[in-house]
């Protein structure tokens, strides 16, 4: 997996790509905490629940249908104020897009199981053909550790910067349509 600090960075880098008329503070927040959802299921060691089980890590958790289902639902609870506006299909898109990008980073890494895209319908685990990203170790003091420091320096390189210039493009393009024309 990828670690709880890159998610929201590769989700938000995605929903800033979905046109809204805004995105107040709470459509980030939510961008963020749907990012880091997914890797809820680690509790399940705590109760006998095994890696490759369907409930296990980068299982049900992980896979498109508990995006959507996660993405909709969210859109619905936070659709309101400023984001009433927001075609609610385009909200529900973006935080589908941004819970389904923790599965997607996690399968760009080079460990685990690989990631049960299309759980339940179909259980099998899957990885993306190029892994640059190292997997992350589980727990904080593995995380603490030299190889926790070497993971958080491979995500800099493969995810951090090469999110920053879309990041900045999209708020450059956000100012200059907010700003109205010349």
């Amino acid at each position: 997996m990828a670690t709880i600090l890159t998610h929201p960075v590769a989700a938000c880098t995605l929903v800033a790509l979905v046109p809204l008329p805004r995105k107040p503070a709470r459509f980030w927040i939510a961008a963020a905490l749907l990012s880091m959802l997914p890797d809820a299921d680690v509790v399940g060691f705590e109760y006998g629940i095994r890696y490759g089980d369907l409930l296990g890590h980068r299982g049900l958790s992980h896979s498109l249908l508990f995006a959507a289902v996660c993405g909709w639902i969210t859109a619905f609870a936070i659709g309101r104020g400023p984001l009433r506006e927001a075609p609610k299909t385009r909200l529900a898109l973006a935080l589908t897009l941004a819970t389904a990008s923790h599965g997607l980073l996690d399968a760009f890494t080079d460990g685990g199981l690989g990631v049960a895209f299309f759980a339940p319908f179909d259980t099998a685990r899957y990885f993306l053909p190029w892994r640059p990203i190292l997997v992350s170790p589980i727990g904080l003091e593995d995380f603490l550790s030299e190889y926790g420091m070497s993971v958080l320096v491979s995500e800099l390189a493969w995810v951090w910067l090469p999110c920053a210039p879309i990041l900045a493009g999209a708020w450059l393009l956000h100012r200059s349509r907010a700003s109205g024309p010349p």
